[in-house]
């Protein structure tokens, strides 16, 4: 079998993978591209346009106003870089940790103004404005169910031996 799809174990040294792990590993492989893919396309816009992005930042209603345009400046490059290294493999678990952290901030932030009552535009995939209260339960939604996939590739990621995988 391929080399792609073997891992090496700490006590056993080079075992050939089962068809479990080959499926395995085309499914994380498979969510890590998702996943890159989904931070690179979410960055775009507001790489473009980070005054629409500061003015969305602002309807969180949560942050110092001092950070804001900081925040609109690098966020989405954190977010374009982080997706790359997912789709190239380097750095990866890197890359998959502030993407972690970073929907897990997405899911307190959509969580804490959805408790208040507060309606806002999200601004995860465009500056236009998305409306009310549904619509943002849906994104909380999104979040939760990219966090579990995050976390899939984490755990497995781990298990291969980390960025050399």
């Amino acid at each position: 079998m391929s080399n792609l799809f073997r891992f090496k174990s700490k006590n056993r040294g080079d075992l050939p993978s089962t068809d479990l792990d080959c499926q395995t590993g085309i499914i994380e492989w498979a969510l890590r591209l998702f996943l890159g893919c989904t931070f690179i396309f979410a960055s775009f816009h507001k790489i473009v346009s980070p005054d629409e992005f500061a003015t969305i930042l602002y309807g969180y209603a949560v942050f110092p106003h001092q950070i804001i345009n900081v925040l609109a400046i690098v966020l989405p490059f954190v977010e374009f870089v982080c997706g790359i290294t997912l789709i190239t493999g380097l750095l990866k678990r890197s890359g998959l940790l502030l993407i972690n952290a970073m929907l897990a901030g997405f899911i307190f932030l959509i969580s804490f103004n959805l408790i208040r009552g507060h309606e806002f535009d999200c601004g995860c995939f465009s500056v236009a404005a998305q409306g009310g209260s549904l619509p943002l339960f849906y994104t909380l939604i999104r979040d939760v169910l990219l966090l579990a996939a995050g976390l899939f590739v984490w755990k497995k990621t781990a298990a291969k031996g980390g960025e050399a995988a």
